[in-house]
């Protein structure tokens, strides 16, 4: 056809890429014609826009934030990779298409410097053992790395000898954090970290703003189309000087804080649940010289917005941002934006289907969906981002 398609060697055994034989250009087509399978015909009747979507340029190397498990292999041995498709067995990797480079080679140098100090790796079905997982994050504008091993309770034998060797082997490591996970689960991480070396966060920058990144905290694997992203989601928004802007589920405040530092004179309020989410929102306000104009409440956002609707007060908002995790939002949080009404909202979503669904509501409450605009943030994969924007009628 005279498309370039790519290979990997453990393609078929990792699934991870389940598009890669796909050539780039018709993984675009499929995306495009999901997003106008499940919301062309709102867009249509509400004479609005579907746009193209926004792929990459070159698309490999665009995750920044890579993982991978331990198992126990024969003599000592640690084998760490991926799980393949639909299983706990472990693949070896050496290097992965679609990761940021140098990403895997430390992945893989934690699992050699194990070895090396007699670390045992965690035994999945035993609940025993120590090394569970290990998960990097490489700066996409900076050359800061963050590392966090994850093991199976506080206790890291050789810890010191074991950062030196992974200090030694891999220079690019900023930071490296064990976080303990005791639970007989298949989250991979746990709610207590210790810093072994550096500051224990990295610093990354969007849209001119910079932000810290902890080992829990929640920041967009493809930052290139992560600023695509948040452009249009700011445009979607409409802002102009003097706006008050509701940013909802705003995790860490990226979104927020880059749309206040777009339009001088938007007050911001962002929402969010995980107190170490809003920590790191506040500081990322106060990085940017911000704060004055960026507030981060810790609530639940429907609670927040419900609140906010039947009492009435004086938190009104000009425009919305909302982007939530997969799952959309909540019809009681939908009916409090059509209470508050504000003139604009900007929805962000990584599921097209609880996105339409979502839409749905907001239509009926008096919105009309003026634009959508799918965006690839997972070439090789099925997945696809989308920013729709609603205009109240």
């Amino acid at each position: 056809m005279g498309y370039r398609t790519y290979t990997c060697p453990i393609a078929k055994s990792c699934g991870g890429c389940e598009w890669l034989a796909v050539p780039y250009p018709i993984q675009l087509e499929r995306k495009q014609a999901l997003v106008e399978e499940v919301l062309g015909q709102a867009a249509r009747r509400d004479h609005g826009t579907l746009e193209k979507i926004c792929g990459m340029d070159e698309p490999r190397s665009y995750r920044h934030k890579a993982a991978t498990p331990f198992a126990p292999g024969s003599r000592g041995r640690v084998r760490c990779g991926f799980y393949a498709a639909g299983s706990h067995r472990i693949v070896p990797c050496s290097s992965c298409l679609v990761e940021a480079p140098g990403a895997r080679d430390v992945l893989n140098a934690v699992a050699r410097a194990a070895e090396r100090c007699g670390i045992p790796a965690y035994q999945e079905d035993r609940g025993s053992g120590v090394l569970r997982h290990a998960v990097v994050r490489m700066g996409y504008a900076t050359k800061e790395c963050l590392l966090t091993v994850v093991t199976n309770g506080p206790r890291l034998p050789r810890a010191e000898k074991f950062v030196n060797d992974i200090r030694r082997n891999q220079p690019q490591v900023t930071s490296i954090v064990q976080n303990i996970n005791e639970r007989r689960t298949n989250a991979i991480l746990g709610r207590q970290c210790i810093t072994l070396y550096g500051p224990g966060v990295m610093h990354d920058r969007l849209l001119g703003c910079s932000f810290e990144i902890g080992p829990t905290s929640f920041y967009q694997t493809n930052p290139a189309q992560t600023e695509v992203l948040y452009r249009l989601a700011i445009a979607g928004a409409g802002i102009v000087p003097g706006m008050r802007l509701l940013d909802a589920y705003c995790g860490t405040g990226t979104i927020g804080v880059c749309a206040a530092h777009e339009c001088p004179d938007v007050e911001v309020v962002g929402v969010e649940q995980v107190g170490g989410a809003v920590a790191a929102a506040r500081r990322n306000g106060i990085a940017n010289g911000l704060d004055k104009r960026c507030r981060f409440v810790r609530a639940d956002a429907t609670e927040y917005l419900v609140a906010a609707a039947r009492n009435g007060r004086a938190e009104r908002f000009d425009t919305l941002i909302m982007d939530p995790p997969r799952a959309g939002s909540t019809p009681e949080f939908l009916s409090a934006v059509c209470a508050l009404g504000p003139e604009r909202v900007s929805y962000v979503s990584c599921n097209v289907l609880t996105q339409a669904r979502d839409i749905e509501l907001l239509r009926e409450g008096g919105y009309r969906l003026e634009r959508v605009h799918p965006v690839d943030m997972f070439p090789h994969t099925k997945h696809v981002e989308c920013v729709a924007t609603l205009v109240r009628r």
